[in-house]
C-alpha cells in the first residue's frame, strides 16, 4: 500500500484533492488506520484516480465524473466519450486561438487609425464570369471560424469533382457571400466556394452548380496580405477609399473574393484580392 503523499506523487495530483475526492464518496482510501487516521491506497486505486482526473481535465464536474464512475462505464465506452469530449475542447480552442488572433489584428488596425493608406485602392471593372461552385451554409460574420470551416472544405471537394470530370480550371478560386436570412435577427449567410471554368461543358450530374457571376461596373479593389481572418483590415482601407472619394457601396458588400495565392501552410503570405461593387457619386 501507499501513503497519500506517495499516492498523490504517483497519480499526480495534490494531496488535499485526494482527501476531497475522499471526503465526497469518489475515491476512498483501501484502509484509514483507525489509531493514526492515515489514508493508505493500492495500485489497482491508480486505475480509477487516472479516469477520475482524466474525466475532470476535459471538463467534466465531480458529479458528472462520480455519476460515470458509478454506471461503471467500460473502457471502450469511456474511450469513446473522452474522444468525443477532446474533439469538442479542440474545436473550441480553434475558435477561440481565432477569435484571439481577430484582437489582435483589430488592435494593431485601432493602433494604425489615422494612418491608413487607401493609394492601393483601385476602381476597376469586373467582367462576368462563368463558374462551377459548391455552397454551404455559415452562421454569419459574427462566427468567423464558421465561415471558415463551411467554406475551406469546399473547394478540395470541388476540385476534386472537376477533375473527375475532366473539367479545367481557367482562372483563381473565388469566394463569394450572400445572406440568407430565415427570419427577422438572423444573419445567416451562403458561402460560395467557386472555381472559373470558361466556356467548358458540363454534365448537370457532375455534382456542383454551374453559375455565371454578373459583370461588375464599378469595384473597389484592393490586395489583402495575410490570413482571411484579418480581412477587415483591407476591409477598412475599402470602407475609407469608398467615403473620402463619396461612393456608395452596393449590397452585398464584399462580393468577391479572389485566391491570387494561397500557400497552405502559410496563411500569412497569402494574397487575396477583395472587390467591392460601388455606386459612384455624380462628382466623378
Amino acid at each position: 500500500m501507499f501513503s497519500i503523499g506517495e499516492f498523490a506523487g504517483l497519480g499526480r495530483v495534490s494531496v488535499r484533492m485526494l482527501r476531497h475526492y475522499d471526503a465526497i464518496g469518489l475515491l476512498r482510501p483501501a484502509h484509514v488506520d483507525p489509531h493514526s487516521g492515515y489514508r493508505f491506497y493500492t495500485a489497482a486505486q491508480l486505475r480509477l484516480l487516472n479516469r477520475v482526473t482524466a474525466l475532470k481535465d476535459l471538463g467534466f464536474s465531480l458529479q458528472q465524473v462520480q455519476a460515470l464512475i458509478d454506471e461503471k462505464v467500460d473502457a471502450a465506452e469511456l474511450r469513446g466519450m473522452l474522444r468525443l469530449r477532446r474533439a469538442e475542447l479542440a474545436t473550441r480552442m480553434r475558435q477561440d486561438t481565432a477569435r484571439l488572433a481577430q484582437v489582435d489584428a483589430r488592435l494593431r488596425m485601432i493602433e494604425s487609425e489615422g494612418h491608413m493608406d487607401t493609394g492601393d485602392v483601385v476602381l476597376r471593372s469586373i467582367p462576368a464570369i462563368r463558374v462551377a461552385q459548391l455552397t454551404a451554409t455559415a452562421a454569419g460574420y459574427d462566427h468567423p471560424t464558421s465561415i471558415t470551416e463551411n467554406l475551406s472544405p469546399l473547394y478540395p471537394r470541388l476540385m476534386e469533382l472537376l477533375e473527375r470530370h475532366g473539367v479545367p480550371v481557367t482562372a483563381a478560386p473565388i469566394a463569394w457571400y450572400e445572406p440568407a436570412p430565415s427570419g427577422p435577427g438572423d444573419e445567416t449567410i451562403r458561402v460560395h466556394a467557386a472555381f472559373p471554368i470558361g466556356d467548358a461543358e458540363v454534365d448537370p450530374a457532375d455534382g456542383f452548380e454551374v453559375v455565371t457571376l454578373p459583370p461588375v461596373a464599378d469595384a473597389a479593389t484592393a490586395l489583402h496580405h495575410g490570413p482571411m481572418s484579418e480581412a477587415f483590415r483591407t476591409g477598412q482601407k475599402i470602407a475609407n477609399w469608398i467615403d473620402d472619394n463619396g461612393h456608395r457601396a452596393i449590397e452585398p458588400g464584399f462580393a468577391r473574393e479572389v485566391y491570387l495565392d494561397c500557400p497552405m501552410d502559410d496563411p500569412d503570405r497569402w494574397v487575396t484580392e477583395m472587390q467591392v461593387p460601388v455606386r459612384l457619386s455624380t462628382a466623378v
